[in-house]
């Protein structure tokens, strides 16, 4: 399979969505609603990404796996299987909720998913910030009681970021993403996340959204030290490594190209800065495709551009 696979966006309403996506990244939202979310490239129940364009138009992703599963994902590939990566780009416009997605060890028994996300910062407001994991030596017993106090973000670790700055939260690290933040996540499969805290914040109903406390505090790795992100700058390079997926910044300038091999691995590309062609084809800002294992490809920039490659997701004995 030569074809690049481009996917119709899944607008997500969210409380504290905004219409960025739409200013930023000249995308169509539905009107007169707080998009939080656009999930880019999804094979879930109920939200299954449908291709765009090529021989595959109008087909799922899960039901263009199921039919050309050693295509796409590689050799022995089992047709059930769903897609390992969730792809969302989320508009910041408010503050998120104090959240925690639970560990594999405990994912089962809160009948919930692991989910490991990276999140690569492509526009951030002055002051805006990223929370990730506890302050050095809050013990689960003081943290539970600032819960209950309404004093929970005493306790967290906040920092600084800007555009190109890119931070690896693992499952179970607490975490929560500041007013302002453009972000493209990148993240294991999943859509299990544990409220803590919500800022005293109404839902879309009116009514305060539910927490939970309990779940969370069981989640928590608690003896796992937070992530120092990893700084935007002007070379290539690795951003994020862990068990479930490893994605690589990659730097072009005017003329300069991406060749990647065919019969390797599946990989998936995001345009977070400029854009590329390929053959006839272009991928602009904010778009997001899947690679297949047995296409060879080569991108062109005909300005500067910056790419993510996210890759390693499917391993193999």
């Amino acid at each position: 399979m030569r074809e690049v696979l481009l996917f119709e966006p899944i607008y997500q309403e969210r409380v504290w969505g905004g219409r960025t996506l739409e200013s930023a990244l000249k995308r169509r939202l539905p009107p007169d609603r707080p998009i939080g979310e656009s999930w880019e490239i999804v094979d879930r129940p109920g939200a299954e990404s449908r291709i765009r364009g090529g021989a595959l138009k109008r087909k799922t992703l899960r039901s263009a796996i199921a039919r050309q599963g050693p295509e796409i994902m590689g050799p022995g590939w089992p047709a059930e299987a769903r897609f390992p990566i969730l792809v969302k780009w989320l508009d910041c416009s408010e503050r998120l909720s104090l959240q925690v997605h639970p560990p594999a060890q405990v994912a089962g028994e809160l009948s919930g998913e692991p989910k490991t996300e990276n999140w690569y910062v492509a526009h951030s407001a002055p002051g805006a910030q990223l929370i990730v994991g506890l302050k050095e030596g809050v013990t689960r017993s003081q943290f539970e009681r600032a819960i209950a106090e309404g004093t929970a973000e005493a306790c967290v670790r906040e920092f600084p970021v800007a555009a190109g700055d890119s931070v690896l939260v693992k499952s179970g690290q607490v975490h929560a993403i500041d007013a302002g933040n453009l972000i493209l996540e990148i993240q294991q499969n999943s859509d299990t996340t544990f409220r803590i805290y919500d800022w005293g914040r109404k839902g879309l109903d009116g009514n305060p959204r539910r927490l939970h406390v309990a779940a969370s505090l069981r989640s928590i790795l608690w003896d796992e030290p937070p992530p120092e992100p990893v700084r935007a700058a002007p070379t290539s390079g690795t951003i994020a490594e862990c068990d479930e997926f490893s994605i690589r910044r990659v730097i072009l300038g005017p003329g300069e190209t991406l060749r990647i091999a065919g019969g390797e691995q599946p990989r998936l590309l995001s345009v977070v800065a400029g854009g590329v062609r390929w053959g006839a084809g272009k991928l602009a800002l904010g778009q997001n495709a899947l690679l297949p294992f047995s296409g060879e490809f080569t991108f062109l920039a005909s300005a500067p551009a910056i790419l993510l490659i996210t890759e390693n997701f499917v391993r193999r004995a």
